[in-house]
């Protein structure tokens, strides 16, 4: 591996016109199919084979051109007068008038055709005659007149009292993701219009967010701190930019590709928003690692290309192994059979590769092309403490001893802490975001409160029973067994109301019936809210007896509509999610095993990984569900987040754990006892380990500025999560581990150790000439002159330009 990757970085080097074409050709190629055969991202978190959208295949079957809930781009506009008024006094007849006229003149609405206004001349009489001719209707059907009149009043846009009123609508779209953003700020800019103190007016539904777009503001601040992080650590402005813009790259082309990939497959809106955050983050850190080792060779050497290729050949080797563990934990996300995860793993997984194929030559190839000026534009000097032997004193060391005088109280720490901050995650409710757990400031949400005051809050939680009597020969049998299902329905707990709204039957145009139904629809409104626990429980309830009432009717039904298929999505998630960490931890632990070559170096790692999870969980469980701090209202976390998360902090817990300890086993393996090389590692990587989390903490903390409960979120939980396993973990808990196993941190089986190959992550294999005899290690790399910042080196006269002597 590092002699493959030490010829890769020489040849990038040295014929860097030709690695920079092929980069501009893949950008030009990926760009063509991106703009040409690109369309629109989607939406739909729907999941093949829950028992929902099963339910919605038989609606499907059974009405032709049913469309999807998640496709559907619907609006609700509630209108309310002040107390003491109803919408029928003449002042506020007239403006819903005027608002229904401008709503029917948005962009993308159906052609011909307007919104249902629930109020004409007289709203009240109205909504009176259409409760009359239900009542007249339902009770000729055999049901009681209470009955007849409660199912009248669930379905009245008005209500009671007639102080508040619906507007219902969908815009003419395939769906939501293609409403244009025009129409969505038109539809907004018509609201505030028509809004006054006195009049309500506001509107939730698929059709009020549209889509989220990236305004660039959040990676801009990300930049920006990488950038002054980067300075300080190589004391170059050069340098510092280097990795930033080599990250860019890699994200340009990955975002690229997503794009392009939409022309042959369905990607989420939110896709985009993840791969940019951990392509991003990785992008800056690989290069960073690389850049840092080839400023240490720049020690011994002026040889600047065999100095690229020592640091491909042994930080890249890192490189490789860290963008390994975060492949698999992205690309593992496929096992589940979830598509829409699938698709969000796979393309950051793709973008995660892309990072590391830039890193490994695209960097090369720019420092190929900078030459003498890659660390130019110095703004400081580095000058270290040395011991008397020579070896530098700098704070990874002054951290790594005051560690190792107390390790055990150091792991007991760090278990207390970490412990501690994943208590919340006991009180864990896992949902998808709706309108009425969106921001209190939100014309959604304040639409929600006002529904769910007036018309009771399961109005936005219907669920849908689809009802198949096909089996049934009887048209009669057919009806009562419609009527049976929608009986059963309303006598579960926590059911306000549940009715037959809709059959299949066909009419001619005097209204008889020509064709008798074969199936119905019957509508279930709960008494809770579709964020609320209880909600889900009626449908578990609906779903235990479902088969009891199929049998007793001769029916097939199924429930679907938007409450019971996020409800089914979410109980999948969490099911998959056991199998998703076996997948996941068992590749990584072989691929670390291969690195380390030791058992319990790849299980104290994923110990550790589990601690920083779990500590991550609970506190975005305390910020975002129980609104800790303030941060956020306090609402149900979406329910793919942890799953997602744990498969990116997994990979980045890997990447630290890659970068720190590879340097331990290096100087392991080169003579050093455990307690030494774990000071050593600390030496040679705790600087440039400590810039790179900060870096991605920053990345990942800045996506918290874009007001989306989603990628909110999942930039907080991110953060927090690179914060405590970099810096609690791995640059405490893990070497406090290792000077308590001591020499037999890297202990395995021979039998095993001979089966392995051998990757040479160490570059152990690489042929150093540069260095003088007897100097081939790194205890004693140490040794050389003591200079240990390349810039001081490059300004000495003697050692100065492309053709100055090797130190050595």
């Amino acid at each position: 591996m590092a002699t493959l990757l030490y010829r890769l970085g020489k040849a990038a080097y040295r014929r860097w016109p030709l690695f920079l074409a092929a980069w501009v050709l893949a950008f030009v190629a990926v760009g063509g199919v991106a703009a040409t055969m690109s369309k629109p991202m989607t939406d739909a978190f729907s999941i093949p084979g829950i028992p929902s959208e099963e339910a919605a295949d038989l609606q499907s079957e059974l009405f032709p051109g049913s469309v999807d809930a998640f496709d559907q781009a619907t609006v609700n506009v509630v209108v309310a007068a002040p107390e003491g008024s109803t919408l029928d006094d003449p002042e506020y007849a007239d403006r819903v008038d005027a608002l229904v006229e401008d709503l029917a003149a948005l962009p993308q609405m159906p052609d011909g055709s307007d919104p249902t206004n629930p109020l004409p001349a007289d709203p009240v009489e109205a909504a009176a005659a259409q409760t009359e001719q239900i009542v007249a209707a339902q009770t000729a059907s055999g049901a009681t007149h209470e009955q007849a009149e409660a199912n009248a009043q669930a379905l009245s846009p008005l209500a009671e009292g007639g102080r508040v009123g619906l507007i219902t609508f969908d815009f003419d779209v395939e769906s939501f993701a293609d409403l244009e953003p025009s129409t969505v700020e038109a539809l907004h800019d018509t609201l505030d219009e028509h809004r006054t103190s006195d009049f309500t007016v506001e509107a939730n539904g698929s059709g009020v967010t549209g889509m989220t777009e990236l305004d660039g503001k959040a990676e801009l601040i990300g930049i920006a701190v990488a950038l002054v992080i980067l300075v300080l650590t190589f004391g170059s402005l050069v340098a510092a930019g280097g990795p930033v813009v080599t990250a860019m790259v890699g994200v340009g082309l990955g975002i690229t590709g997503i794009t392009a990939m939409t022309a042959f497959t369905d990607i989420g809106s939110t896709t985009p928003m993840l791969a940019t955050m951990i392509g991003l983050a990785v992008g800056i850190d690989y290069a960073l690692f690389i850049l840092a080792r080839y400023r240490t060779e720049l020690h011994h050497t002026d040889d600047r290309e065999e100095a690229v290729g020592i640091a491909v050949g042994t930080a890249g080797s890192a490189v490789v192994f860290a963008g390994l563990t975060v492949l698999i934990a992205l690309a593992a996300l496929s096992v589940v059979r979830i598509p829409f995860l699938t698709t969000m793993g796979l393309a950051a997984a793709a973008t995660v590769f892309i990072a590391v194929l830039v890193a490994l030559t695209l960097l090369p190839a720019g420092l190929g092309i900078l030459k003498s000026k890659a660390f130019g534009g110095r703004v400081r000097h580095y000058a270290p403490k040395r011991e008397a032997d020579g070896h530098i004193v700098n704070n990874g060391v002054r951290w790594a001893r005051l560690v190792g005088r107390a390790p055990i109280a150091v792991v007991l720490l760090v278990v207390v802490v970490l412990g501690s901050l994943a208590i919340p995650l006991k009180d864990l409710h896992l949902a998808f975001p709706t309108d009425s757990t969106a921001s209190s400031d939100t014309t959604q949400r304040k639409a929600s409160d006002v529904i769910a005051e007036a018309f009771g809050p399961g109005r936005d939680a219907r669920m849908l029973v689809v009802v198949d009597a096909r089996e049934i020969d009887d048209p009669e049998e057919r009806g009562a067994a419609f009527g049976a299902v929608a009986q059963w329905a309303a006598s579960q707990e926590g059911v306000e109301n549940a009715q037959v709204v809709m059959s299949n039957a066909v009419t001619d145009k005097d209204g008889n019936v020509t064709e008798p139904a074969t199936g119905a629809q019957v509508m279930i409104t709960p008494e809770t809210g579709a964020d609320d626990t209880a909600t889900e429980d009626l449908l578990a309830d609906l779903r235990d007896s479902e088969a009891a009432t199929e049998a007793e009717t001769g029916t097939t039904i199924g429930v679907t509509g938007l409450t019971a298929i996020t409800v089914d999505v979410s109980e999948r998630l969490a099911d998959a999610l056991p199998i998703y960490l076996l997948v996941v931890v068992g590749l990584a632990f072989i691929l670390l095993t291969l690195v380390f070559r030791s058992l319990l170096v790849p299980l104290t790692a994923t110990l550790g990984f589990v601690l920083s999870v779990l500590a991550t969980l609970g506190a975005t469980v305390a910020v975002f569900q129980e609104g800790a701090f303030g941060i956020m209202e306090g609402q149900p976390i979406v329910s793919f987040m942890p799953i997602f998360l744990i498969g990116l902090v997994f990979g980045l817990a890997m990447d630290y754990q890659v970068f720190l300890v590879t340097r331990m086993r290096e100087a392991h393996v080169h003579g050093m006892s455990t307690r030494d090389a774990v000071v050593d590692g600390f030496r040679n990587s705790a600087r440039v380990v400590a810039a790179a989390a900060v870096i991605m903490i920053s990345v990942f903390a800045a996506f918290m500025l874009i007001d989306e409960p989603i990628i909110k979120s999942m930039g907080f939980a991110l953060a927090v999560a690179v914060l405590f396993d970099a810096f609690v973990v791995r640059m405490a808990l893990i070497p406090a581990l290792m000077y308590l196993l001591g020499e037999k941190a890297w202990w395995i089986p021979r039998w095993l150790d001979k089966l392995m190959p051998n990757v040479d992550v160490e570059g152990e294999q690489l042929d150093r000439p540069h260095l003088r005899p007897g100097q081939r290690s790194l205890a004693d790399e140490e040794n050389l002159e003591p200079i240990d910042d390349v810039d001081e080196w490059e300004a000495r006269p003697e050692t100065a330009g492309e053709d100055a002597p090797a130190r050595a």
